[in-house]
């Protein structure tokens, strides 16, 4: 309880921060809107943002209430043109700054949360003053409202989810778009330096030999022969670019078996650990195949390691690849290529990776892909709870009731003007509420229907995607 007070406290001394900080950033918008002194502005809003942030941290630390950011990402730096000017509209700058300050400027006003901020700054004295009272007798319940409150006003929208979205899809296609690029390069790469130059020498090769075999012919036999040697060089070549681009046991037998073969055929003492009741989509698979390929090859090359240990696990629905060895450590991937490579990978299933690299060894290297396998094996998906299988039971059982015969028969009935009444209860009442009986019994048998299918979407979205069906529209 003191705990609570002095959380209580602590938000209400902060009025005397925020008070004067209403006056600073009243004068410092009235100058940047109405005196044209829009610099300003960027100064005001990040005064602002600041405190709102503080805000947001006080209370997911004392009510448990995480409140999302609901700020629009920040645009992405000025690129310059093939002459090396940047161009914002119609103009060009030779250099960066102004069309960066003018992008940031346009970023930060037209931000709905901008101005969502200035009004909960504006008014949360107010409610905090309206709240003292609950805060003195129930202060539990008091910061539970003015939570509320505060997410009310600094929590995200559905716009700025979807704007941050976009903005990580657009980022995560172009990560992927430049590994697909290097990809291409090296493989380009390869046959360029490897196999290209394997087969100009048979060529040439066989182009000696046309002009021999007339006049050496065992000169022409030796040639031969080392025409057959290269193409059998020029095979294993060739075989070796195809394991590049996708092995041929990774797409048969999966990502298990992929990597103890490579872990065969990695100069390493590697074991490897495989708990994956199921395989994974083929671009997962290839994904986390590459990855452990070049982890294992640091380690080897970079690393001076000896041995290493692969352990391959699944989590409900998330993949986990860990890659240990015991090298001399120190690894840091802004110093090279192949952890950021791994990353661009990674990143177009929305994966990450954790490394842990002390100088001295050894190092550890976690990838999680998270949400990467089917859901109706990696995970047990919680069923309904005992009373609402129940409800959504006896909700099937008689809906049809209503729906047919007392609704929609009573209705056919009562058009062709049937005499039999039988059982059909709107039939046997006064003539002015049969039709409204008829149409509440249609309405209420339907809302059964509803509530029967809703009741488990509701309780468990992801497994009622998975196993509903348009003729089965419940979960068992």
């Amino acid at each position: 309880m003191l705990r609570r007070y002095g959380r209580v406290a602590t938000l209400l001394a902060l009025l005397v921060v925020q008070v004067p900080l209403i006056a600073v950033s009243l004068v410092m918008l009235v100058l940047s809107v109405a005196l044209g002194m829009v610099f300003l502005f960027p100064p005001q809003v990040r005064m602002v943002r600041r405190v709102a942030e503080l805000n947001r941290r006080l209370i997911r630390s004392w009510t448990g209430l995480a409140i999302e950011a609901p700020y629009l990402p920040k645009p992405p730096p000025p690129v310059p043109q093939a002459d090396g000017f940047y161009r914002y509209d119609r103009t060009l700058y030779k250099t960066p700054r102004i069309p960066a300050w003018n992008d940031r400027w346009k970023w930060l006003i037209t931000d709905p949360a901008t101005w969502r901020d200035d009004c909960w700054l504006l008014l949360d004295p107010l409610m905090k003053l309206t709240l003292a009272p609950v805060f003195l007798l129930l202060p539990a319940q008091g910061l539970r409202l003015y939570a509320l409150w505060s997410d009310l006003l600094l929590g995200a929208t559905a716009n700025s989810r979807l704007a941050n979205q976009v903005t990580h899809l657009r980022r995560t296609r172009n990560l992927a778009t430049d590994s697909q690029a290097a990809e291409m390069r090296r493989i380009e790469r390869d046959l360029h330096d490897g196999t290209q130059a394997r087969l100009v020498a048979i060529g040439m090769t066989l182009g000696a030999v046309e002009q021999l075999v007339d006049q050496d012919p065992s000169a022409a036999k030796a040639l031969l022969a080392k025409a057959r040697e290269a193409s059998s060089e020029t095979l294993t070549e060739l075989r070796r670019v195809i394991r590049g681009i996708h092995p041929p046991v990774l797409a048969e037998r999966g990502l298990g078996d992929a990597v103890r073969a490579l872990a065969m055929d990695s100069p390493l003492k590697v074991s490897v650990d495989v708990d994956l009741p199921h395989r994974p989509d083929a671009p997962v698979e290839a994904a986390a195949y590459f990855a452990v390929s070049e982890l294992l090859s640091n380690a080897a090359r970079h690393g001076e390691a000896r041995t290493a240990a692969v352990d391959i696990s699944s989590r409900e629905a998330d993949l986990r690849i860990t890659v240990t060895d015991d090298g001399m450590g120190g690894a840091d991937p802004t110093k090279g290529s192949g952890l950021a490579g791994i990353e661009r990978r990674l990143a177009a299933f929305d994966g990450v990776l954790a490394l842990n690299s002390p100088p001295g060894g050894p190092t550890t290297v976690t990838m999680h892909l998270p949400k990467v396998l089917p859901q109706h094996w990696a995970t047990d998906l919680p069923k309904l709870p005992r009373h609402k299988m129940i409800i959504v039971g006896l909700l099937w059982a008689t809906a049809w009731c209503p729906t047919f015969p007392q609704g929609f028969v009573a209705a056919i009935f009562k058009l062709i003007d049937f005499d039999e009444k039988t059982w059909f209860l709107a039939l046997h009442l006064p003539e002015p509420w049969q039709w409204p009986t008829i149409i509440a019994m249609i309405a209420l048998g339907l809302a059964m229907h509803i509530m029967a299918i809703r009741i488990p979407a509701v309780h468990n979205r992801e497994r009622w995607m998975i196993e509903a069906t348009p003729t089965k529209p419940w979960c068992p």
